[in-house]
């Protein structure tokens, strides 16, 4: 299988959060021969063993919008239309941004795709991860029908990317202004976001979850666990509650026990050691250095079923003790009790952290649990031969 991804970012030191989730996928899809060309919409093309990079046609002014946008959002103010409605919460500075990419950067798309097609003429279908697809309106359907090939989108930020939903300050509004027939299929992370996709219509709607690869996310000996309860992740929206439940207040309270955090933005954090960012292969380091790891997922995900994101998968692939918030749809991946535990409240945090920082075997037990189920199920060679499949149905 021959495919053509346009990618959101192949730049690990662009902010997007999915792309280390995206190099791991297109590694899969590779061990599993597929051949690939990758695309990215935001930053700079990066070759690498598993890809052959193409340039980014429009990374001049897709430089320009990134930096004049938080700007221009903080002269414009937000207009809503009516509830429910595709243009709730989309700020005036979206509308003009949005307006701006189908003008000026969805042509040049446009005779970009066309040029690959025309030279890579053997390749069976063109996958697109997580761009922005209001701002590429007419382009899928124009190269889908112009090259008698099935194009797919694969959104990995459902829920919270859903117009219904209130999205991230720091994100695009990518459903506003979209036409979500263009694509033969839409993919998401969500089991229980694709009725969702449905509803604003997509034709076909399968679900990918995240996942992980065990040889990068893989346990390290380290000279000591120093940290007895740590937490790696950036801003406090939609989870501001559970932040200061399993972070702030045990913190506190616990007598002598070592709080560390990751991150940025993430408000008062009681007595947590806020450790320095050195690099993303640094968490590795850190998680292992951890006796208990926290996953903290935002509310919009941990409230729709099965809405997967990368960290629990993460942190058990490295072997972690994980102990996680109320997480709906969670024991579709691991069990809970057995494979990380779930608390309800802050003082169900502080009796478990307790009770695990003084049972060393059942904290490895837990870890090592984990890291099995990782293996048998949740690899991101599992989640390439699952895209694969779905692929191969509209072929």
């Amino acid at each position: 299988m021959k495919l053509l991804v346009v990618v959101s970012s192949l730049d690990l030191r662009q902010p997007f959060s999915a792309t280390p989730a995206w190099w791991q996928l297109l590694k899969g899809l590779y061990e599993l021969e597929a051949e690939l060309i990758a695309t990215p919409y935001q930053g700079a093309s990066v070759e690498s063993l598993w890809w052959r990079a193409a340039p980014n046609p429009a990374r001049l002014p897709g430089d320009v919008f990134k930096s004049i946008r938080g700007f221009s959002r903080a002269l414009l103010p937000s207009r809503r239309g009516a509830a429910g409605s595709q243009e709730d919460g989309e700020s005036l500075s979206d509308k003009a941004v949005r307006h701006a990419a189908n003008t000026l950067i969805a042509p040049l798309w446009k005779r970009h795709l066309e040029q690959i097609l025309r030279r890579d003429n053997d390749v069976d279908a063109i996958l697109f991860l997580t761009v922005p697809l209001n701002h590429l309106r007419g382009v899928p359907g124009y190269i889908s029908r112009k090259f008698n090939l099935p194009v797919f989108y694969y959104d990995g930020d459902v829920p919270a990317s859903l117009p219904d939903m209130a999205g991230f300050a720091s994100g695009f509004r990518i459903y506003q202004g979209a036409d979500l027939s263009e694509y033969t299929a839409f993919i998401s992370n969500s089991s229980g976001g694709a009725k969702m996709l449905e509803a604003l219509g997509a034709e076909n709607a399968h679900t990918l979850w995240y996942a992980a690869d065990p040889d990068l996310f893989s346990p390290i000996s380290t000279s000591a666990q120093d940290i007895d309860v740590f937490f790696y992740g950036h801003g406090r929206e939609y989870r501001s509650d559970w932040i200061d439940r399993m972070i702030t207040a045990p913190s506190a309270q616990i007598a002598g026990a070592r709080f560390a955090v990751r991150g940025t933005k993430l408000g008062d954090l009681g007595a947590a050691r806020k450790l320095p960012y050195l690099s993303f292969s640094k968490l590795r380091e850190y998680v292992c250095r951890s006796k208990i790891n926290l996953c903290i997922t935002r509310g919009a995900h941990a409230s729709v079923y099965a809405s997967s994101s990368s960290r629990p998968f993460e942190l058990a692939s490295l072997g972690a003790c994980i102990v996680a918030n109320p997480y709906l749809g969670i024991e579709e991946w691991f069990e809970p009790g057995v494979e990380l535990i779930v608390v309800d409240s802050a003082e169900e945090a502080i009796e478990r952290y307790q009770y695990l920082l003084a049972n060393e075997k059942e904290r490895i037990a837990i870890g090592a649990a984990a890291r099995q189920r990782v293996l048998k199920q949740h690899t991101f060679r599992h989640r390439a031969h699952e895209l694969m499949r779905i692929i191969k149905t509209y072929i």
